[in-house]
């Protein structure tokens, strides 16, 4: 909900700012005190073109800052609003609310900011396009928006046309893939065919070569070790013939095996106890030094007697670098995209057999994409009548009581060439992403009149009326959000102004309404009330926003009664209205005239 607003420099308001009521909030003043400022700043915080006209005479810029919060709304409009709010890196405050601010210079250049954070103007406007909506006499957009017609429709019929339509969105995803397949394989068929032989060599050669995991490092550490053979013969050989004495490196003395076992056997014919105890460590050498000679000499046998093993080596590894210099930077990768590869290769069979079968599946995936328009342009049609008769029924108490709304279901035609061109119901129809539908509201004048499209045949104040007649048959389908209505009571009075306060109090019960109007009976159903009030000084005129009170409320109701706000009998009145919508809201019986 919209929390407060403030305004700066804006047409003939100098600074003023007002808080909002979650219910409604009736907004009054004396014609020409900026009740269409107000408006105006609302729709600039909706992203709206701006106009450097509108800023202050002697400002240099003007500025609207509106405070919303966003607990309460309802689950997919509040996951939407954290989306854009982290698009932007904005941040909300520890209240649960955030803030968007909108700046005009006198150049024309606008700004905005949310969260604290500079955004773009659209992204701005995607944020309190959730969170605001503005019905004014000229603000039509909503009603001649095709996409806000259907919406509308769909919000009506939202538990009938929700599934159909997630079924119909799924179907169009699934076509459109086979089709850009399709398309690409038919389109690129040689580029595809180059690609399919590229693969195919290399997979191929690499199976040749068969390498396996890590054994390019492997080759590597083995070939630096062989290229040093004869040194670790010459070291083993020496090793070996200190521990066992059968080499040339120890002449004709005898090994550290035979020496150990040599001192052994002197020491056992010793009667010394101390000496005799170095016998066990003796016996332990001797072991050691043998088993150790053995190893050794196993080393040495395992060495190559020559370089034909080196040479193989070095083969090896000459064909395991012909591949990391084609495919990767090591055999590991080299294996990688060799899978890659066999994945590639099996999606890409350009036989005539699996072209002719993905053909088949395109056509029967744009059979199934038709059943799922036809399915859904028939419950469409079917809620447009039932959604036509509950607003004409709301009509009747607007001061429209002779008109009545149709709401119309065609199929939107294709061209010839158009990519998303399905047969529906024996029509080419096209296959837009939220359906096949094009949805158009007619309004009649009386019931022998043919209706006709809402922007050509209704007035300001008719087009606000049945915006308002929609949004309250539309009231119990789902709440959250601030509807704002500009002067939705033009040309009406009497009981049809009574008519409408009820209908807004009503609309109340599930969204925060704000309402501009000229008529007592109206603004007596809102829940607060502020008045605009008009001050001409030396600076010019300017603009205030005051909250009124009970006994304030009185004078300003008496006021709109023909400026009875001076005398007993418009505050009576006006106390009489306020009495009326009180009982009303509180779901009392009123007294009728």
């Amino acid at each position: 909900m919209l929390a407060e607003i403030r305004i700066d420099g804006l047409g003939v308001i100098s600074a003023a700012s007002a808080r909002f009521h979650p219910g409604f909030t009736a907004l009054t003043g004396e014609t020409g005190a900026g009740k269409t400022m107000v408006v105006t700043s609302l729709h600039l915080l909706g992203g709206a073109r701006s106009d450097a006209g509108r800023v202050r005479t002697g400002a240099e810029r003007a500025a609207v800052e509106g405070r919303f919060i966003l607990d309460g709304l309802p689950a997919d409009t509040r996951a939407s609003v954290a989306e854009i709010v982290d698009a932007g890196a904005s941040e909300v405050d520890e209240d649960g609310s955030i803030i968007a601010v909108r700046t005009v210079g006198r150049d024309g250049r606008s700004r905005a900011h949310l969260g604290g954070r500079s955004v773009p103007i659209g992204l701005l406007g995607r944020l309190t396009g959730h969170l605001l909506a503005v019905h004014g006499q000229n603000d039509q957009l909503r009603l001649l928006r095709p996409e806000r017609r259907r919406h509308a429709l769909d919000t009506f019929a939202a538990d009938e046309i929700g599934p159909l339509l997630e079924h119909y969105r799924e179907a169009r995803r699934s076509y459109g893939a086979a089709r850009d397949e399709y398309a690409e394989r038919t389109e690129r068929a040689r580029e595809l065919a180059q690609e399919s032989d590229r693969l195919r060599l290399g997979a191929e050669e690499i199976a040749a070569v068969d390498p396996q995991p890590g054994e390019d490092d492997a080759i590597a550490a083995e070939v630096r070790r062989l290229g040093e053979l004869d040194s670790l013969r010459e070291a083993a050989e020496y090793v070996h013939a200190a521990l066992s004495g059968a080499s040339s490196f120890a002449g004709e003395a005898e090994g550290i095996a035979d020496l150990a076992s040599g001192a052994r056997g002197r020491l056992g014919n010793v009667d010394d106890p101390a000496l005799r105890a170095f016998v066990p460590r003796l016996d332990e050498l001797a072991v050691l030094s043998s088993d150790l000679a053995g190893d050794v000499a196993g080393y040495l046998a395992d060495l190559p007697s020559d370089g034909r093993a080196l040479d193989d080596l070095l083969q090896r590894q000459s064909e395991l670098k012909g591949l990391t210099r084609k495919y990767a930077a090591d055999i590991d990768g080299v294996l990688d995209w060799a899978r890659d590869a066999e994945e590639r290769l099996s999606g890409l069979d350009l036989s005539e057999g699996a072209l002719a079968e993905l053909a088949h599946r395109v056509e029967s995936l744009r059979g199934e994409l038709a059943d799922a328009a036809s399915v859904l342009h028939r419950a469409r049609a079917s809620a447009a009548a039932k959604l036509g008769e509950a607003v004409t029924e709301e009509l009747a108490g607007l001061a429209m009581g002779t008109s009545r709304l149709a709401a119309q279901v065609d199929l939107i035609a294709a061209a010839d060439d158009d990519p998303w061109r399905i047969t529906v119901d024996g029509a080419q129809v096209h296959a837009a992403a939220d359906g096949a539908d094009a949805v158009d509201l007619l309004l009649g004048s009386h019931p022998s009149a043919d209706p006709l499209p809402i922007g050509k045949t209704a007035s300001g104040g008719e087009l606000s009326r049945v915006m308002l007649a929609i949004e309250v048959v539309l009231a119990g389908r789902g709440g959250g959000g601030t509807l704002v209505f500009d002067e939705v009571d033009a040309g009406v009075g009497g009981r049809a102004a009574v008519e409408i306060g009820r209908r807004l109090a009503r609309l109340a019960r599930t969204h925060q309404v704000i309402v501009v109007t000229h008529l007592p009976q109206v603004a007596a159903f809102a829940d607060a009330h502020l008045v605009i009030g008009k001050e001409v000084g030396e600076e010019g005129a300017r603009s205030a926003v005051r909250d009124l009170d009970d006994e304030e409320r009185v004078g300003e109701l008496a006021r709109m009664l023909a400026g009875l706000d001076d005398t007993e009998t418009g505050r009576a009145h006006a106390e009489e209205l306020l009495a009326t919508a009180s009982e009303d809201r509180a779901g009392r019986p009123t007294a009728r005239p």
